[in-house]
């Protein structure tokens, strides 16, 4: 099932992988996600963003590593659901997901001037990738 890769993959990178029996990339996806969430503090911006300490939410994150992240996360759904199913087209399913990429780093760059910076940014990846997801569920 496709649309339960992609929802694990959205839940931690790398369960869609495991889910759909790629377990080296799977593993791989997850040490990566834990090591790039670790090292730019996303997780302490993202708890402290949704308790309304949104100025220092922006203080604590390190931005070299949330650059990067937006469009790991996207990959590794996109991996999870253009795998789950065989012979689906590359090209055109991955339009989304690409648009989903560009909305997340954005939504990173500009984070000191939208509100709730976290969930903002996080909307702007995950609505795409689910429009996505419905308009190419038979590709």
């Amino acid at each position: 099932m496709r649309v339960i890769s992609a929802l694990f993959s959205m839940l931690m990178p790398g369960f869609g992988q495991i889910y759909n029996r790629q377990f080296i990339k799977g593993i791989f996806f997850v040490i990566l996600e834990h090591y790039v969430n670790a090292s730019a503090n996303i997780n302490k911006a993202i708890h402290l963003d949704f308790n309304g300490f949104h100025q220092q939410a922006l203080e604590a994150v390190i931005y070299d590593g949330l650059l990067f992240y937006p469009g790991f996360y996207v990959y590794a759904v996109w991996d999870s659901w253009f795998y789950a199913k065989v012979g689906a087209n590359k090209t055109k399913t991955a339009i989304p997901f690409i648009i989903s990429g560009f909305l997340g780093e954005f939504g990173s760059i500009y984070a000191t001037k939208i509100p709730i910076p976290s969930l903002t940014t996080g909307l702007l990846m995950i609505i795409p990738m689910i429009i996505g997801m419905i308009v190419f569920r038979k590709q």
